[in-house]
Protein backbone atom coordinates (compact mmCIF):
# COMPACT_ATOMS: atom_id res chain seq x y z
CA UNK A 1 0.00 0.00 0.00
CA UNK A 2 1.44 3.45 -0.74
CA UNK A 3 1.69 5.90 2.16
CA UNK A 4 -0.55 8.46 -0.04
CA UNK A 5 -3.16 6.35 0.51
CA UNK A 6 -1.69 5.51 4.18
CA UNK A 7 -2.57 9.35 5.30
CA UNK A 8 -4.52 12.42 3.82
CA UNK A 9 -2.90 14.93 5.78
CA UNK A 10 0.26 17.12 4.72
CA UNK A 11 1.39 20.38 6.43
CA UNK A 12 1.98 23.10 4.25
CA UNK A 13 4.58 23.80 2.50
CA UNK A 14 7.15 26.37 4.13
CA UNK A 15 6.07 25.13 7.51
CA UNK A 16 8.94 25.07 10.43
CA UNK A 17 10.06 21.21 11.33
CA UNK A 18 10.26 20.28 14.46
CA UNK A 19 11.67 16.80 15.23
CA UNK A 20 13.69 14.37 17.79
CA UNK A 21 16.29 12.99 14.99
CA UNK A 22 17.00 10.16 12.70
CA UNK A 23 16.37 6.81 13.25
CA UNK A 24 15.31 6.82 16.64
CA UNK A 25 13.75 9.44 18.29
CA UNK A 26 14.96 9.25 21.87
CA UNK A 27 18.00 11.62 22.21
CA UNK A 28 18.16 14.08 19.22
CA UNK A 29 17.96 17.35 19.97
CA UNK A 30 19.07 16.48 23.36
CA UNK A 31 20.55 13.69 24.20
CA UNK A 32 20.65 14.95 27.68
CA UNK A 33 17.05 14.25 27.51
CA UNK A 34 14.86 14.50 24.55
CA UNK A 35 14.82 10.79 24.82
CA UNK A 36 16.72 10.02 20.60
CA UNK A 37 16.69 9.38 17.35
CA UNK A 38 16.80 7.56 16.28
CA UNK A 39 16.83 8.28 16.85
CA UNK A 40 18.97 7.79 16.93
CA UNK A 41 20.63 8.47 16.94
CA UNK A 42 19.01 8.55 17.64
CA UNK A 43 20.79 7.59 16.38
CA UNK A 44 20.72 7.39 17.95
CA UNK A 45 23.66 8.23 16.04
CA UNK A 46 23.07 6.22 12.79
CA UNK A 47 20.76 5.53 9.96
CA UNK A 48 21.02 1.78 10.45
CA UNK A 49 20.03 1.58 6.64
CA UNK A 50 21.36 -1.59 5.09
CA UNK A 51 22.39 -2.89 1.67
CA UNK A 52 20.25 -5.34 -0.83
CA UNK A 53 18.50 -4.98 -3.93
CA UNK A 54 17.88 -7.15 -7.42
CA UNK A 55 19.06 -6.06 -10.78
CA UNK A 56 18.78 -2.29 -11.67
CA UNK A 57 15.65 -2.37 -13.89
CA UNK A 58 13.58 -4.91 -11.15
CA UNK A 59 10.43 -3.67 -10.22
CA UNK A 60 9.35 -3.58 -6.96
CA UNK A 61 6.95 -6.73 -7.39
CA UNK A 62 9.37 -8.67 -9.10
CA UNK A 63 10.84 -9.49 -4.92
CA UNK A 64 8.24 -11.64 -2.56
CA UNK A 65 10.73 -12.38 -0.09
CA UNK A 66 14.25 -11.43 1.12
CA UNK A 67 17.50 -13.69 2.64
CA UNK A 68 19.24 -12.31 5.10
CA UNK A 69 21.47 -10.43 2.81
CA UNK A 70 18.51 -8.48 1.93
CA UNK A 71 16.97 -7.82 5.11
CA UNK A 72 17.43 -4.65 6.85
CA UNK A 73 19.54 -5.27 10.05
CA UNK A 74 18.06 -2.43 12.04
CA UNK A 75 14.73 -4.66 11.96
CA UNK A 76 16.15 -7.87 13.15
CA UNK A 77 17.46 -9.29 16.55
CA UNK A 78 21.00 -8.50 17.56
CA UNK A 79 21.34 -12.42 17.59
CA UNK A 80 20.21 -13.13 13.97
CA UNK A 81 22.62 -10.49 12.86
CA UNK A 82 25.64 -11.78 14.79
CA UNK A 83 24.63 -15.66 13.39
CA UNK A 84 24.24 -13.59 10.15
CA UNK A 85 27.95 -12.20 10.24
CA UNK A 86 29.20 -15.01 11.37
CA UNK A 87 27.61 -17.14 8.03
CA UNK A 88 28.56 -14.40 6.07
CA UNK A 89 32.47 -14.67 7.11
CA UNK A 90 32.22 -18.49 6.88
CA UNK A 91 30.63 -18.07 3.02
CA UNK A 92 33.45 -15.93 2.08
CA UNK A 93 36.31 -17.48 3.24
CA UNK A 94 34.55 -20.25 0.76
CA UNK A 95 33.95 -17.48 -2.20
CA UNK A 96 36.38 -14.84 -1.17
CA UNK A 97 35.42 -13.33 -4.95
CA UNK A 98 31.47 -12.65 -3.84
CA UNK A 99 31.49 -9.28 -4.42
CA UNK A 100 27.89 -9.36 -3.05
CA UNK A 101 28.63 -11.36 -0.03
CA UNK A 102 31.39 -9.04 1.11
CA UNK A 103 28.87 -5.64 0.63
CA UNK A 104 26.53 -7.71 2.58
CA UNK A 105 29.18 -8.23 5.16
CA UNK A 106 30.39 -4.62 4.91
CA UNK A 107 26.39 -3.29 5.37
CA UNK A 108 26.41 -6.03 8.55
CA UNK A 109 29.12 -4.50 9.97
CA UNK A 110 27.74 -0.82 9.82
CA UNK A 111 24.47 -1.93 11.64
CA UNK A 112 26.50 -4.41 14.16
CA UNK A 113 28.51 -1.15 15.45
CA UNK A 114 25.43 0.87 15.60
CA UNK A 115 23.69 -1.72 17.60
CA UNK A 116 26.56 -2.42 19.89
CA UNK A 117 28.02 1.31 20.44
CA UNK A 118 31.04 -0.06 19.16
CA UNK A 119 32.92 1.96 16.08
CA UNK A 120 35.88 -0.15 15.60
CA UNK A 121 33.71 -1.84 13.07
CA UNK A 122 33.52 1.06 10.60
CA UNK A 123 36.96 0.45 9.21
CA UNK A 124 36.35 -3.26 9.30
CA UNK A 125 33.03 -2.14 6.93
CA UNK A 126 35.10 0.00 4.86
CA UNK A 127 37.49 -2.60 4.11
CA UNK A 128 34.73 -5.29 3.38
CA UNK A 129 32.74 -2.65 0.89
CA UNK A 130 36.30 -1.38 -1.01
CA UNK A 131 36.72 -5.22 -1.47
CA UNK A 132 33.31 -5.70 -3.06
CA UNK A 133 33.67 -2.80 -5.23
CA UNK A 134 37.72 -3.80 -5.84
CA UNK A 135 35.76 -6.93 -7.28
CA UNK A 136 32.65 -5.25 -8.84
CA UNK A 137 33.96 -2.24 -9.69
CA UNK A 138 30.70 -1.08 -12.12
CA UNK A 139 26.57 -1.19 -11.52
CA UNK A 140 27.63 -2.56 -7.62
CA UNK A 141 24.69 -1.13 -6.08
CA UNK A 142 24.86 -3.26 -3.11
CA UNK A 143 28.50 -2.14 -2.03
CA UNK A 144 27.31 1.90 -2.82
CA UNK A 145 24.09 1.25 -0.56
CA UNK A 146 26.46 0.26 2.09
CA UNK A 147 28.89 2.77 1.55
CA UNK A 148 25.99 5.08 2.05
CA UNK A 149 24.97 3.39 5.52
CA UNK A 150 28.64 3.42 6.74
CA UNK A 151 28.66 7.63 5.48
CA UNK A 152 25.75 7.98 7.62
CA UNK A 153 26.82 5.92 10.56
CA UNK A 154 29.91 8.29 10.54
CA UNK A 155 27.70 11.27 10.60
CA UNK A 156 29.35 11.82 6.55
CA UNK A 157 25.76 13.04 5.26
CA UNK A 158 26.72 14.79 2.71
CA UNK A 159 28.52 11.71 1.55
CA UNK A 160 25.58 9.32 2.14
CA UNK A 161 23.23 11.61 -0.17
CA UNK A 162 26.04 11.19 -2.96
CA UNK A 163 26.50 7.33 -2.11
CA UNK A 164 22.94 6.22 -1.90
CA UNK A 165 22.36 8.78 -5.20
CA UNK A 166 25.07 6.76 -6.77
CA UNK A 167 23.48 3.36 -5.87
CA UNK A 168 20.16 4.22 -7.67
CA UNK A 169 21.49 5.12 -10.60
CA UNK A 170 22.20 1.70 -11.15
CA UNK A 171 18.86 0.49 -9.46
CA UNK A 172 15.96 3.00 -8.98
CA UNK A 173 14.11 0.48 -6.72
CA UNK A 174 16.44 -0.10 -4.00
CA UNK A 175 14.61 0.03 -0.92
CA UNK A 176 17.63 0.70 1.44
CA UNK A 177 19.41 3.78 -1.10
CA UNK A 178 16.05 4.90 -1.31
CA UNK A 179 15.44 5.15 2.63
CA UNK A 180 19.57 6.48 2.86
CA UNK A 181 18.90 9.55 0.22
CA UNK A 182 15.95 10.69 2.93
CA UNK A 183 17.75 9.98 5.72
CA UNK A 184 20.64 12.14 4.99
CA UNK A 185 18.44 14.67 3.07
CA UNK A 186 16.77 14.86 6.74
CA UNK A 187 19.85 15.05 8.74
CA UNK A 188 21.91 18.02 6.21
CA UNK A 189 18.57 19.67 7.08
CA UNK A 190 17.18 19.57 3.14
CA UNK A 191 13.30 18.91 4.98
CA UNK A 192 11.11 19.85 1.17
CA UNK A 193 13.69 17.70 -0.33
CA UNK A 194 13.56 15.17 1.67
CA UNK A 195 9.60 15.13 1.63
CA UNK A 196 10.03 14.50 -1.87
CA UNK A 197 12.58 11.94 -1.64
CA UNK A 198 10.03 10.06 0.39
CA UNK A 199 7.44 10.34 -1.75
CA UNK A 200 8.92 9.27 -4.83
CA UNK A 201 10.29 6.51 -2.99
CA UNK A 202 6.65 5.35 -2.10
CA UNK A 203 6.09 5.31 -5.74
CA UNK A 204 9.12 3.06 -6.16
CA UNK A 205 9.39 0.94 -3.71
CA UNK A 206 6.21 1.55 -1.05
CA UNK A 207 7.05 -0.57 2.41
CA UNK A 208 7.91 -0.47 6.01
CA UNK A 209 11.27 1.62 5.41
CA UNK A 210 9.63 4.20 3.59
CA UNK A 211 6.30 4.56 5.80
CA UNK A 212 8.54 5.21 8.71
CA UNK A 213 10.46 7.36 7.08
CA UNK A 214 7.97 9.28 5.66
CA UNK A 215 6.12 9.50 9.10
CA UNK A 216 8.66 11.00 10.26
CA UNK A 217 9.25 13.69 7.65
CA UNK A 218 5.48 14.25 8.50
CA UNK A 219 6.59 14.96 11.88
CA UNK A 220 9.35 17.60 10.81
CA UNK A 221 6.75 19.30 8.63
CA UNK A 222 4.65 19.41 12.51
CA UNK A 223 2.24 17.45 11.40
CA UNK A 224 2.41 14.40 14.19
CA UNK A 225 -1.31 13.46 13.67
CA UNK A 226 -0.57 12.76 9.87
CA UNK A 227 2.44 10.54 11.51
CA UNK A 228 0.75 8.90 13.85
CA UNK A 229 -1.65 7.61 10.62
CA UNK A 230 0.73 6.07 8.59
CA UNK A 231 2.95 4.38 11.49
CA UNK A 232 -0.33 2.85 12.79
CA UNK A 233 -1.32 1.67 8.82
CA UNK A 234 2.23 0.98 9.07
CA UNK A 235 1.70 -1.26 11.96
CA UNK A 236 -0.87 -3.22 10.28
CA UNK A 237 1.06 -4.35 7.27
CA UNK A 238 3.91 -5.38 9.74
CA UNK A 239 1.60 -7.79 11.72
CA UNK A 240 2.78 -11.47 9.58
CA UNK A 241 6.79 -10.03 10.81
CA UNK A 242 8.02 -10.00 14.19
CA UNK A 243 10.88 -7.98 13.27
CA UNK A 244 8.45 -5.26 11.18
CA UNK A 245 6.28 -5.08 14.25
CA UNK A 246 8.88 -4.69 16.99
CA UNK A 247 10.25 -1.74 14.67
CA UNK A 248 6.95 0.04 14.27
CA UNK A 249 6.01 -0.10 17.09
CA UNK A 250 8.33 1.31 18.95
CA UNK A 251 8.52 4.33 16.45
CA UNK A 252 4.73 4.69 17.55
CA UNK A 253 5.91 4.31 21.18
CA UNK A 254 8.40 6.80 20.91
CA UNK A 255 5.89 9.41 19.31
CA UNK A 256 3.47 8.95 22.15
CA UNK A 257 6.03 9.40 24.71
CA UNK A 258 7.15 12.65 22.56
CA UNK A 259 3.49 14.04 22.98
CA UNK A 260 3.43 13.14 27.05
CA UNK A 261 0.45 10.07 26.11
CA UNK A 262 2.61 7.63 28.36
CA UNK A 263 -0.02 4.89 28.72
CA UNK A 264 -0.28 4.79 24.73
CA UNK A 265 3.41 4.82 24.38
CA UNK A 266 3.53 1.80 27.03
CA UNK A 267 0.80 0.24 25.32
CA UNK A 268 3.02 0.20 22.01
CA UNK A 269 6.51 -0.56 23.74
CA UNK A 270 4.46 -3.68 25.33
CA UNK A 271 3.89 -4.81 21.80
CA UNK A 272 6.90 -4.17 20.64
CA UNK A 273 8.90 -6.06 23.14
CA UNK A 274 5.53 -8.92 22.33
CA UNK A 275 7.02 -9.46 19.01
CA UNK A 276 11.15 -8.98 20.48
CA UNK A 277 12.01 -9.28 23.92
CA UNK A 278 15.32 -8.02 23.46
CA UNK A 279 14.65 -4.92 21.10
CA UNK A 280 17.06 -2.16 22.78
CA UNK A 281 15.19 0.71 21.49
CA UNK A 282 11.75 -0.81 23.07
CA UNK A 283 13.37 -1.20 26.11
CA UNK A 284 14.45 1.86 25.95
CA UNK A 285 11.42 3.50 25.58
CA UNK A 286 10.04 1.79 28.25
CA UNK A 287 12.03 2.70 30.72
CA UNK A 288 11.85 6.48 29.40
CA UNK A 289 8.46 6.03 30.04
CA UNK A 290 8.12 4.52 33.36
CA UNK A 291 10.55 7.51 34.40
CA UNK A 292 8.01 9.94 33.02
CA UNK A 293 5.56 8.12 34.65
CA UNK A 294 7.41 8.64 38.42
CA UNK A 295 8.87 5.07 38.34
CA UNK A 296 12.06 5.51 38.81
CA UNK A 297 13.27 2.26 40.05
CA UNK A 298 12.35 0.65 36.96
CA UNK A 299 13.42 3.01 34.28
CA UNK A 300 17.07 2.51 36.22
CA UNK A 301 16.76 -0.89 35.68
CA UNK A 302 16.08 -0.62 32.11
CA UNK A 303 18.16 1.87 31.11
CA UNK A 304 20.92 -0.26 32.77
CA UNK A 305 20.06 -2.79 30.49
CA UNK A 306 20.54 -0.77 27.84
CA UNK A 307 23.63 0.76 28.49
CA UNK A 308 25.04 -2.66 29.16
CA UNK A 309 24.27 -3.62 25.70
CA UNK A 310 24.50 0.54 23.83
CA UNK A 311 26.72 2.46 25.45
CA UNK A 312 26.02 5.89 23.25
CA UNK A 313 26.23 9.04 24.87
CA UNK A 314 22.68 9.46 24.54
CA UNK A 315 21.79 5.99 26.43
CA UNK A 316 24.76 7.30 28.92
CA UNK A 317 23.65 11.09 29.56
CA UNK A 318 19.74 9.20 29.90
CA UNK A 319 20.99 7.08 32.79
CA UNK A 320 22.88 9.69 34.56
CA UNK A 321 20.20 11.84 34.85
CA UNK A 322 18.11 8.94 36.43
CA UNK A 323 21.16 8.56 38.58
CA UNK A 324 20.58 12.39 39.25
CA UNK A 325 17.30 12.09 40.25
CA UNK A 326 17.59 9.24 42.60
CA UNK A 327 20.44 10.81 43.74
CA UNK A 328 23.29 8.50 43.05
CA UNK A 329 25.64 12.29 42.22
CA UNK A 330 28.71 9.36 41.79
CA UNK A 331 26.88 6.65 39.42
CA UNK A 332 25.80 9.74 37.27
CA UNK A 333 29.44 11.31 36.89
CA UNK A 334 30.49 7.75 35.91
CA UNK A 335 27.80 7.75 33.17
CA UNK A 336 29.03 11.47 32.14
CA UNK A 337 32.78 10.75 32.25
CA UNK A 338 31.94 7.40 29.91
CA UNK A 339 31.07 9.88 26.94
CA UNK A 340 34.50 11.04 26.49
CA UNK A 341 35.70 7.37 26.16
CA UNK A 342 33.50 6.86 23.57
CA UNK A 343 33.77 10.03 21.75
CA UNK A 344 37.64 9.39 21.47
CA UNK A 345 37.16 5.93 20.29
CA UNK A 346 34.41 6.94 18.11
CA UNK A 347 37.02 9.55 16.36
CA UNK A 348 39.71 7.45 15.89
CA UNK A 349 37.28 5.13 13.90
CA UNK A 350 36.16 8.00 11.55
CA UNK A 351 32.82 8.89 13.33
CA UNK A 352 32.23 12.79 13.21
CA UNK A 353 30.74 13.47 16.86
CA UNK A 354 31.11 16.92 17.16
CA UNK A 355 26.76 16.76 17.41
CA UNK A 356 26.80 14.43 20.23
CA UNK A 357 30.13 16.30 21.95
CA UNK A 358 28.00 19.30 22.19
CA UNK A 359 24.81 17.86 23.84
CA UNK A 360 26.64 15.81 26.23
CA UNK A 361 28.93 18.48 27.75
CA UNK A 362 26.64 21.27 27.31
CA UNK A 363 25.00 19.99 30.78
CA UNK A 364 27.60 17.49 31.46
CA UNK A 365 31.08 18.85 31.11
CA UNK A 366 33.27 20.93 29.57
CA UNK A 367 31.09 23.88 28.44
CA UNK A 368 33.61 25.37 26.56
CA UNK A 369 34.24 22.05 24.37
CA UNK A 370 30.12 21.98 24.39
CA UNK A 371 30.53 25.41 21.80
CA UNK A 372 33.28 24.75 20.17
CA UNK A 373 31.48 21.26 18.90
CA UNK A 374 28.53 22.87 18.06
CA UNK A 375 29.35 25.78 16.29
CA UNK A 376 31.38 22.91 14.17
CA UNK A 377 28.74 21.04 13.48
CA UNK A 378 26.44 24.05 12.64
CA UNK A 379 28.83 24.58 10.00
CA UNK A 380 28.55 21.65 8.33
CA UNK A 381 24.77 21.47 8.26
CA UNK A 382 21.50 23.75 9.91
CA UNK A 383 19.03 21.78 10.80
CA UNK A 384 16.40 21.68 13.68
CA UNK A 385 19.31 19.67 16.05
CA UNK A 386 22.17 21.53 15.45
CA UNK A 387 20.31 24.88 16.12
CA UNK A 388 19.06 23.84 18.89
CA UNK A 389 22.48 22.47 20.49
CA UNK A 390 24.65 25.89 18.80
CA UNK A 391 21.79 27.89 20.83
CA UNK A 392 22.22 26.00 24.30
CA UNK A 393 25.66 25.85 24.10
CA UNK A 394 25.81 29.28 23.51
CA UNK A 395 23.44 29.87 26.58
CA UNK A 396 25.02 27.48 28.91
CA UNK A 397 28.58 29.72 28.06
CA UNK A 398 27.29 32.80 29.34
CA UNK A 399 26.08 33.88 25.30
CA UNK A 400 22.01 34.02 25.68
CA UNK A 401 21.47 36.92 23.45
CA UNK A 402 23.87 35.47 20.62
CA UNK A 403 21.27 32.42 20.78
CA UNK A 404 18.48 34.25 20.25
CA UNK A 405 18.26 34.10 16.37
CA UNK A 406 18.65 29.95 16.28
CA UNK A 407 15.71 30.01 18.08
CA UNK A 408 13.58 30.34 15.14
CA UNK A 409 15.32 27.06 13.39
CA UNK A 410 15.11 25.13 16.55
CA UNK A 411 11.71 25.81 18.15
CA UNK A 412 9.49 27.81 16.33
CA UNK A 413 5.71 28.55 16.71
CA UNK A 414 4.39 25.63 15.91
CA UNK A 415 7.49 23.24 17.38
CA UNK A 416 5.86 20.34 19.40
CA UNK A 417 9.22 19.28 21.03
CA UNK A 418 9.03 19.53 24.68
CA UNK A 419 13.21 19.74 25.00
CA UNK A 420 13.16 22.26 22.40
CA UNK A 421 10.62 24.52 24.16
CA UNK A 422 12.37 23.94 27.35
CA UNK A 423 15.72 25.53 25.95
CA UNK A 424 14.03 28.52 24.49
CA UNK A 425 12.53 29.42 27.55
CA UNK A 426 15.44 29.15 29.31
CA UNK A 427 17.15 31.11 26.82
CA UNK A 428 14.62 33.67 26.77
CA UNK A 429 14.39 33.67 30.63
CA UNK A 430 18.21 34.83 30.78
CA UNK A 431 17.82 37.41 28.44
CA UNK A 432 14.71 39.26 30.20
CA UNK A 433 11.92 37.99 28.28
CA UNK A 434 9.57 37.23 30.94
CA UNK A 435 6.33 36.36 29.16
CA UNK A 436 8.20 34.72 26.27
CA UNK A 437 9.75 32.43 28.70
CA UNK A 438 6.40 31.60 30.78
CA UNK A 439 5.11 30.50 27.48
CA UNK A 440 7.93 28.24 26.24
CA UNK A 441 7.93 26.34 29.67
CA UNK A 442 4.57 26.03 30.42
CA UNK A 443 4.91 24.31 26.12
CA UNK A 444 7.14 22.08 27.12
CA UNK A 445 5.22 20.86 30.41
CA UNK A 446 2.36 20.44 28.61
CA UNK A 447 3.51 18.90 25.61
CA UNK A 448 6.02 16.64 27.72
CA UNK A 449 5.93 17.07 31.32
CA UNK A 450 8.76 14.19 31.75
CA UNK A 451 10.53 15.15 28.84
CA UNK A 452 14.22 14.48 30.88
CA UNK A 453 14.44 13.60 34.53
CA UNK A 454 16.46 17.16 35.45
CA UNK A 455 15.48 19.07 32.56
CA UNK A 456 11.80 18.69 33.40
CA UNK A 457 12.79 19.76 36.68
CA UNK A 458 15.00 22.57 35.58
CA UNK A 459 11.54 23.48 33.67
CA UNK A 460 8.95 23.32 36.24
CA UNK A 461 11.60 25.04 39.17
CA UNK A 462 11.97 28.32 36.77
CA UNK A 463 8.09 28.59 35.29
CA UNK A 464 7.17 28.47 39.18
CA UNK A 465 10.34 31.37 39.74
CA UNK A 466 8.90 32.94 37.02
CA UNK A 467 5.34 33.11 37.89
CA UNK A 468 6.17 34.11 41.27
CA UNK A 469 7.71 37.10 40.28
Amino acid sequence: MSLRRATDTTAADGRDPESRGPGSRFGAGRLAGAILPATVLAVALTVGIVVGGGAADEPPAARTSAPLADTPFDRIGTGDLARGITGLQAHLRAQPKDARGWATLGAAYVEQARTSGDPTRYPQADKALARSLALQPRDNDTALAGRAALAAARHDFRGALRESEAALKVNPYGERPLASRIDALVELGEYPKAMAAAEEADGRRPGIPVFTRYAYVLELRGDPAGARRVLRNALDSAASSRSDTSYVATALGQLEWSQGAYAQAQRYFTTALGADPGYLPAIEGRARTQAAQGDLTSAVSGLQTVVDRLPLPGQLVALGELYEATGRKADARAQYELIGTWTELARANGVDTDLDTALALAEHGDKAEALRAARAEWAQRRTVHTADALAWALHVNGRSKEALPLLATSAPGSCRNAAFLYHRGMIERAVGRTAAARASLASALKINPGFSPTGSRAARAALQALEAS
